[in-house]
């Protein structure tokens, strides 16, 4: 847990730097002309087709006389774009995670490499195409279980849990392999992973606690939901800052994890000054002061009785 917190606190330092700050740029400027292209264009066809999907089920009769019995008359208003907004929201944050992962994670790194882990050898155990096929399955993987569990998306409390629990586990599995990719080699990096599944696991989570606070405004108000299509883009310029922290975090945390494990496995491998090597055609003595029992004594210069041939 000391280790998460003071990588969570160097973190938040370097975020304030300006080249980390500046790092949000591309990705917000990408994702936000993207969605915000969709959401100008579309919003209106989109949510026109779902509120006439959505008048044929009998459950959504029931849903809205549920909610008219106690005077809540603006839900058939906001119900279209609410599901709306769920549809969206995983696929902006995908997509700005994807983008963290891709254009940042390097400059994260190459910048914590010269301030803090100049030591750290780079035995670039990870690639490019490595890191996409991570994401991409790892993406597959989170919008399959979105997809599953959508429905518990909507209703509380579990729309505050389900989603972080998601966000937790794509990012740390996104994360993870891009804040090694540079230093460690595809045995370390496995090994790390395995031996810190769980801290990773909780930083993720937090991170992914962290990326649900716009989706908690979101569904706290349907004027909030109405509005969705103005307040997008600022939504989206906080995703890119949480995951540039949440690179910060997992790079801090990884990398000093890492250091540690290469200092262990360095102090418990023998050197050659600890080692005592036989010389060659010499036996070691079986005991440090006395020689062996089948070696026979010396004759001295007179036998050993003092006669010249060594009779008595």
């Amino acid at each position: 847990m000391n280790d998460i917190l003071r990588a969570l606190g160097r973190a938040l330092v370097s975020l304030l730097h300006p080249r980390m700050l500046w790092l949000t740029a591309m990705p917000f400027i990408v994702s936000g002309l993207l969605w915000g292209a969709v959401i100008w264009f579309g919003w209106e066809p989109f949510t026109d087709f779902l509120r006439v999907w959505l008048e044929q089920w009998e459950f959504t009769q029931w849903i809205y006389r549920f909610f008219g019995y106690f005077g809540v008359d603006s839900v058939r208003m906001a119900l279209a774009p609410f599901i709306l907004v769920a549809l969206l929201v995983p696929l902006i944050v995908v997509t700005a995670l994807l983008l963290i992962a891709g254009w940042s994670m390097p400059a994260v790194l190459r910048h914590l490499s010269r301030r803090h882990f100049v030591h750290l050898e780079a035995r670039q155990g990870g690639s490019f195409w490595g890191s996409l096929g991570q994401s991409l399955g790892a993406t597959f993987l989170f919008l399959i279980a979105a997809l599953v569990t959508l429905p518990l998306w909507l209703v509380p409390p579990f729309f505050a849990i389900v989603p972080p629990l998601l966000w937790g586990w794509l990012t740390y599995r996104v994360m993870t392999y891009d804040a090694l990719a540079y230093h460690a080699s595809p045995e370390e990096r496995r090994r790390l992973v395995r031996e810190k599944r769980l801290p990773l696991l909780v930083i993720g989570v937090a991170t992914g606690l962290l990326g649900s606070l716009p989706t908690l405004l979101w569904v706290s108000s349907v004027v909030m939901i109405v509005l969705f299509p103005v307040i997008a883009l600022v939504a989206i310029w906080l995703y890119v800052v949480i995951f540039v922290f949440s690179a910060l975090w997992f790079a801090h945390y990884c990398l000093r994890a890492l250091s540690r494990m290469r200092a262990e496995d360095a102090h418990r491998e023998p050197t050659l000054a600890a080692t005592v090597l036989p010389v060659a055609g010499v036996p070691p003595p079986e005991s440090e002061d006395l020689p062996p029992a089948d070696t026979p004594l010396l004759p001295g210069p007179s036998g050993p009785t003092g006669s010249p041939n060594g009779s008595p």
